[in-house]
C-alpha cells in the first residue's frame, strides 16, 4: 500500500514537472489585450456609484455594453462625468489589486 502511495506521489510530481516544462514555461502576458479588456470591463462602473449614483452608473454600463464602447466613452457621451473626473474616480489598479 505504501509502495502504491509513493508511486502515485511520483506520478503526480512527474506530471506537474511535465506540465510546467511543456505548457507553462515561456508563457507571457499579452499586456495590450489585458489593458483593452480591463478598460472595457463593465465592473469598473461600480467606482462611479458614489459620485454619480447607481441609476446614472447603470445607464453608463448599459450604454457601453449596447454600443461596445468603453465606460469612459459612454459616460462622456451621456454627460454624467468629465474626462478629468472619470480618470480620477475610476482606477482599475485600486479595484483589482490587494487592499492594504
Amino acid at each position: 500500500m505504501i509502495y502504491n502511495l509513493l508511486q502515485s506521489i511520483r506520478l503526480i510530481g512527474d506530471g506537474a514537472r511535465s506540465f510546467t516544462d511543456n505548457c507553462v514555461a515561456g508563457i507571457e502576458p499579452n499586456r495590450a489585450r489585458i489593458d483593452q479588456l480591463l478598460h472595457e470591463s463593465l465592473m469598473l462602473v461600480t467606482a462611479l456609484n458614489p459620485y454619480i449614483g447607481y441609476d446614472n452608473a447603470a445607464k453608463v454600463a448599459k450604454k457601453a455594453h449596447a454600443e461596445g464602447t468603453t465606460l469612459k466613452e459612454a459616460a462622456l457621451a451621456l454627460g454624467v462625468v468629465s474626462d478629468a473626473d472619470f480618470e480620477r474616480w475610476v482606477d482599475p489598479t485600486k479595484m483589482t489589486g490587494p487592499t492594504p
